[in-house]
C-alpha cells in the first residue's frame, strides 16, 4: 500500500476509533488496526489491511429507504456510530420541517444490535427536542409501519435487516405517512448527515423517550382483522414458520382474534434467533429455507403452510400438490390470488405492483374495472400510488390494507389468504384452481427469475454494462422489440439503475424481461415473464412444460449476453 494512503486510511480508522461508543466495535477495530501496524505475518498484515480499506472505503448510503449492511466497525459497516449519525440526520430533516410534527416512532427486530441501535436513535431524537416512542419489544415490521399512521407521527425508524444474512442489519426510515422514505426525503436526511461534526457533539438524552404499550399492538390486530369478511369461512389447517424472527407471537394472536384454528408452529425455527442456525438465508425465497416447513406440512398434512420473513413483512404460501409432497407458490402467483380475492369482493380504487412483477395483475383489475398502476421495484414506490387500493410486489410482499399498513405486511397477507384459502375449501376449490381458472381468462403468465450473487459488485457493474454495450437482439428465439434504457426516466417512472426488454414471437402472447441490481443485497436480479394463450383446461399442463422450457432458455441467453455464463 503506497505511503500516503496508509497514512491516510490509519488517520481515518483512529479518528473513528476515537469517538466509536461501542466496547464491542471499538475492541474490533483496535484489533484490526494492530494486526495491520504490528509485527506479524506478512499474510496476516494484507489482509488486516485489505479489512480496513474495505471499512473505511466510503459510507454506507441511504437505499432501499434507509441504511443495510454488514455490522462491523467502519462507515461502510452497520454499527451504533452509523446509526447515530443516521438518527442525527433524521432528527435535523424533522425539526426543519415542522409540518411534519415533532414524534419519531421507533421499532426493532430480534437481530443483533437491533435493540442497541432503536435505543440510540432514541436518545437522539429526544437530544434534538423532538419526540421519541419505541414499540415495547421485538416486533414485526408492519407494526411500526401501523404505528406511525395511527399515533400521527412525523417519522418512523425501524431497524431490521428483513431477510439479509446474520451478519446483516439495516435502518429503515418512514415519514409521516407511513410510507418509507423515497428522493427527495433521502437525499435530504443524507446531506443533514454530511453536514454533521464531531460523534460527540450530537446530543444525546440519557432518557426521556416513551415505551408503548401493549395498546399500539392491540390497535394493529384489530386493524389486521378488520380486512377479513367478519362471517367468511374459518376452517383452514396450516402449518406456520417466522424463520426465528418477530412474526410468530403477532401472526398467532392475528389468527385467533379472527377465529381461525391456530397453525401449527415449525418447532425448531419458532423462537427468535439473530443467528438463524437452521437456514442459510432467512428467506422464504432461498432454496432450503422451507425445507422444515415442508417436512412438518408432510406430518400435519394440512391446507396450506404459511411462512414469513424475519421480520414479518413478506409472507411466503405453499400448497399441497397431486403426489403428496408441497410446492412454493410464487410472489407471483399469490399477488394475483390476493387480487383476484379483493376483486371478488367489490375492492375499488386501485391496484397497483412494481415493473417487475407479472402483468396478470394489470388483467384483473381491468376485468374488475379498477385502476392499475405498475412503479418502480420497492414498496416505497408502490405504496405512493395514487388511490391505492392493493398493491404487491414478486418478493413476497403484498400491502391489502393500505388505509391501516402502507407497507408491505405479512400478517394481513397471510390473514387475506388464509380466508381466500378457507373459501375455496368450503366450495371444494384450492387457490391452485383458482390459478388455473385466471389463466384460462387472462392467459398463462409464468415468471422466472436469474439471481446472480456476487462477492464483488464490479460483477454487476460489467454485466451492466455488456447489456448496454450490445443489447441482446433475440433471447429463446423471441425477437427484443423494444429495449429500455430505465436510467433515462420516464413520464411514468422516476430514472433507476435498469434495463427492460419486450420480446415478441409467434410462440407466446408477449414476453419481457427486466435486469437490475439489487438495492439491498450483492445481487443482480434478472424478472422474466412470457404470456401464452390458453383455450381449454386440457391445454394447462402443455402450456406450463412450455413456458418452463422458454424461461430456461430465456436464462441461458440473457447470462451469456451480460458475460454471466
Amino acid at each position: 500500500m503506497p505511503k500516503e494512503s496508509t497514512t491516510d486510511l490509519l488517520d481515518r480508522a483512529r479518528a473513528w476509533l476515537a469517538e466509536d461508543p461501542d466496547p464491542q466495535t471499538r475492541a474490533e477495530l483496535t484489533a484490526l488496526l494492530a494486526a495491520a501496524e504490528g509485527p506479524g505475518a506478512e499474510s496476516e498484515e494484507r489482509i488486516a489491511w485489505s479489512r480496513l480499506a474495505e471499512r473505511f472505503s466510503g459510507r454506507l448510503q441511504f437505499g432501499t429507504a434507509g441504511l443495510r449492511g454488514e455490522l462491523g466497525a467502519g462507515p461502510m459497516r452497520m454499527n451504533r456510530s452509523v446509526v447515530l449519525r443516521a438518527a442525527a440526520g433524521l432528527a435535523a430533516y424533522v425539526r426543519k420541517n415542522p409540518a411534519l410534527g415533532d414524534l419519531v416512532v421507533i421499532g426493532y427486530d430480534a437481530r443483533h444490535k437491533s435493540y442497541d441501535f432503536a435505543v440510540d436513535t432514541a436518545a437522539v431524537v429526544v437530544g434534538a427536542g423532538l419526540r421519541a416512542a419505541l414499540l415495547p419489544r421485538a416486533l414485526p415490521t408492519p407494526v411500526l409501519a401501523f404505528a406511525i399512521r395511527h399515533l400521527g407521527a412525523a417519522a418512523g425508524v425501524v431497524v431490521t435487516a428483513s431477510h439479509n444474512p446474520p451478519q446483516d442489519n439495516g435502518y429503515k426510515v418512514y415519514l409521516g405517512d407511513g410510507s418509507q422514505i423515497v428522493p427527495p426525503a433521502d437525499a435530504g436526511i443524507a446531506a443533514e448527515i454530511d453536514a454533521l461534526g464531531a460523534l460527540a457533539d450530537v446530543p444525546r438524552a440519557e432518557g426521556g423517550w416513551e415505551v408503548l404499550g401493549a395498546e399500539v399492538l392491540d390497535a394493529y390486530l384489530d386493524r389486521a382483522v378488520s380486512v377479513l369478511d367478519a362471517d367468511g369461512p374459518r376452517a383452514l389447517a396450516t402449518v406456520y414458520t417466522p424463520l426465528h424472527g418477530v412474526g410468530r407471537d403477532v401472526l398467532l394472536a392475528a389468527f385467533e382474534r379472527a377465529g381461525f384454528p391456530a397453525p401449527a408452529v415449525v418447532a425448531e425455527q419458532a423462537e427468535p434467533d439473530p443467528d438463524f442456525p437452521t437456514v442459510a438465508f432467512p428467506n422464504p425465497e432461498e432454496p432450503g429455507a422451507m425445507d422444515l416447513a415442508f417436512a412438518a406440512a408432510r406430518a400435519a398434512r394440512p391446507d396450506l403452510v404459511i411462512a414469513n420473513d424475519p421480520d414479518a413483512d413478506r409472507c411466503a404460501v405453499a400448497v399441497p400438490t397431486p403426489e403428496g409432497d408441497w410446492r412454493m407458490l410464487s410472489g407471483d402467483e399469490v399477488g394475483a390470488l390476493l387480487g383476484a380475492a379483493l376483486a371478488a369482493k367489490g375492492a375499488d380504487g386501485v391496484f397497483a405492483t412494481t415493473i417487475v412483477s407479472s402483468t396478470l395483475l394489470g388483467k384483473i383489475a381491468a376485468a374488475a374495472g379498477l385502476g392499475y398502476a405498475e412503479t418502480l421495484t420497492g414498496f416505497k414506490w408502490i405504496s405512493r400510488t395514487e388511490g391505492i387500493r392493493y398493491g404487491y410486489e414478486e418478493a413476497l410482499g403484498y400491502c391489502v390494507d393500505p388505509d391501516g399498513v402502507r407497507d408491505k405486511d405479512g400478517v394481513t397477507a397471510a390473514l387475506q389468504i388464509a380466508e381466500l384459502a378457507a373459501g375455496l375449501k368450503r366450495d371444494g376449490r384450492t387457490l391452485t384452481d383458482l390459478l388455473d381458472e385466471l389463466a384460462l381468462a387472462h392467459g398463462l403468465h409464468a415468471t422466472g427469475q436469474l439471481s446472480v450473487r456476487v462477492d464483488d459488485l464490479a460483477v454487476i457493474a460489467d454485466a451492466m454494462a455488456a447489456l448496454r454495450e450490445k443489447p441482446p437482439v433475440e433471447l429463446a428465439g423471441l425477437g427484443v422489440v423494444r429495449a429500455d434504457d430505465l436510467t433515462a426516466g420516464s413520464p411514468e417512472l422516476p430514472p433507476t439503475d435498469g434495463l427492460r426488454y419486450l420480446l415478441a414471437g409467434p410462440a407466446v402472447a408477449s414476453a419481457r424481461v427486466v435486469v437490475r441490481p439489487s438495492g439491498t443485497e450483492p445481487k443482480l436480479k434478472c424478472y422474466l415473464e412470457v404470456v401464452l394463450p390458453v383455450a381449454a383446461p386440457a391445454g394447462l399442463a402443455a402450456a406450463r412444460a412450455q413456458a418452463r422450457d422458454l424461461l430456461d432458455v430465456i436464462k441461458q441467453d440473457l447470462a451469456a449476453a451480460a458475460g454471466l455464463s
